[in-house]
């Protein structure tokens, strides 16, 4: 049998695979075939939410396009189920809050997706245009709690990546009751005084990935609440901020624990805490075990290894009682770096479920180039290779 010319053979092999891959079939949508304008103060809110509309009904894959302009953008709700499950929202543009906080101030979300399957945003910048609201809640005034930036809720199979989030009226951005979730590349910046302008906050969700991300804020980088178990977060910058937490845990009297947590590979600057485990001091059946803080670089950090089972803000609804939540199987592995106060490792657990199975394996924490100093309450465990401040376990 004749064999068929290279060239031909080559052309044939292009257009079958042209025509197999799944961004060549994908369906496109554009925001500006649906009246998105940029460069304005029109809302475009009704133009994205036409976008998705047909994406989500379209049989076959499907992208959103969003080009390069600034786009004022009300809120949104990307509602699910769609009748396919690759969708890619792609942003080269800057989607922009309305600058009157009270817009969007009282909706819990400015940006949702509800029960999606196999969504990828990808790219952009969303600028909640959140000091606004930051300054009136300083004031004391009468202000609306403020609006997270984007949320993922009831999904799974998401993908976030190469995204920036501008200054959140509250929470940046939201992994609620999900499964299976990358989070990659993503930047998050707001003034380090911002009232609770979390980066990423993580809860009910199982297999979730947060990878080479830079955070800065004024409340948590990470925060990891209840209900959260296979997280895994690698290559993390934070700084400003209230470091990586999980918790609070414990609000409720029956919670959902968290549990196969790794963070390894991390940088804090200049942040309120390092790594931090946070529990309110009142019964619950919560719970935090088999967590793995590891390769952690501290710089000039207030609190860079803390377990505090003895949050009750305000000393309302708990004083004189003691945290319900087992915290069990934590490890501290290679933390390095400088406190910005003497007591660099503090280990404050609950007098009635006293921590157990802490571990720390060469960690060297410093303060004004002096070892630092541990303090333990309940607190059981083993100290390996070198271990500075000296362990109280």
């Amino acid at each position: 049998m004749a064999s068929l010319p290279l060239p031909l053979v080559t052309l044939l092999f292009i257009i079958f695979f042209a025509s197999s891959s799944p961004s060549a079939r994908a369906a496109q949508f554009s925001v500006l075939s649906y009246g998105a304008k940029s460069g304005g103060r029109t809302d475009s809110a009704k133009a994205f939410a036409a976008a998705w509309s047909q994406a989500c009904a379209s049989t076959g894959p499907a992208t959103i396009y969003v080009p390069k302009g600034s786009f004022s953008v009300g809120q949104v709700k990307f509602q699910g189920p769609c009748k396919n499950n690759a969708i890619l929202v792609r942003i080269d543009g800057t989607l922009v809050a309305p600058s009157d906080y009270k817009v969007i101030g009282s909706a819990e979300n400015w940006l949702i997706f509800e029960h999606v399957n196999g969504v990828t945003l990808s790219g952009g910048t969303l600028d909640g245009q959140g000091a606004g609201l930051w300054s009136c809640k300083k004031s004391g005034k009468g202000c609306p709690r403020g609006a997270t930036s984007l949320e993922f809720t009831n999904s799974k199979n998401i993908a976030i990546t190469g995204l920036a989030s501008l200054n959140s009226q509250m929470f940046h951005i939201v992994i609620n009751g999900c499964q299976n979730v990358k989070v990659q590349g993503v930047k998050v910046s707001a003034d380090g005084n911002s009232p609770n302008t979390d980066g990423i906050h993580v809860q009910l969700s199982t297999a979730v990935t947060i990878l080479n991300s830079r955070i800065g804020t004024g409340d948590d980088c990470v925060s990891i609440g209840p209900g959260t178990s296979n997280l895994w977060i690698e290559n993390v910058a934070c700084g400003p901020g209230h470091g990586i937490s999980i918790g609070s845990l414990g609000k409720e009297s029956q919670e959902a624990g968290v549990q196969d947590v790794t963070v390894k590979t991390t940088t804090f600057t200049g942040t309120e805490n390092g790594l931090r485990i946070k529990t309110w001091g009142r019964p619950s059946t919560g719970f935090a075990r088999n967590i793995l803080f590891q390769h952690a670089v501290m710089n000039n950090v207030k609190n860079p290894i803390l377990i505090d089972q003895n949050y009750c803000p305000g000393e309302k609804n708990c004083p004189g009682q003691a945290s319900g939540v087992k915290v069990s199987g934590v490890t501290y592995q290679d933390i390095h770096g400088t406190s910005a106060t003497e007591l660099a490792v503090k280990f404050d657990c609950s007098k009635k479920y006293p921590c157990t199975g802490i571990k720390l394996e060469d960690v060297k924490l410093t303060y004004d180039n002096k070892p630092a100093e541990a303090l333990c309450n309940h607190a059981g465990g083993v100290a390996s290779g070198t271990v500075q401040p000296t362990s109280c376990l």
